[in-house]
């Protein structure tokens, strides 16, 4: 007896692909998808950062948004994450702002989100 096949979520599409925000390059279909529990706790590991600074926007963001977190905001958030600690610093403290290809509405809004006061 052979043992069932896993099916597939909206987040997690056949093939082993994984999330639509989680593959290079790919944009999911709608933004309006939120992200399941998987694919937070993924987004939460990428997410650590090496600067206290820059895990406390981070945890504080995570706390605020979490339960209603779409995939759009997703990608922009990984976005961010790939700059260094200095460069995102400079950002979630307004010191700069998003140029060349940051300069878009998904990383502008998950920037306004963890810029917002407590």
């Amino acid at each position: 007896m052979s043992a069932p096949r896993p099916t597939s979520t909206p987040v997690d599409p056949p093939g082993g692909c994984g999330p639509a925000w989680e593959r290079p390059g790919a944009r999911p279909a709608s933004g309006e998808a939120l992200i399941d529990e998987r694919a937070l706790s993924k987004l939460r590991w990428r997410c650590r950062r090496g600067l206290l600074e820059n895990d406390l926007f981070i945890e504080r963001f995570f706390k605020r948004h979490a339960a209603t977190l779409n995939e759009d905001q997703a990608q922009g958030l990984l976005a961010l994450m790939d700059l260094s600690d200095n460069d995102l610093l400079d950002l979630l403290l307004a010191r700069q702002e998003p140029a060349g290809e940051l300069e878009r509405d998904d990383v502008m809004q998950v920037l306004r989100m963890l810029r917002a006061p407590a």
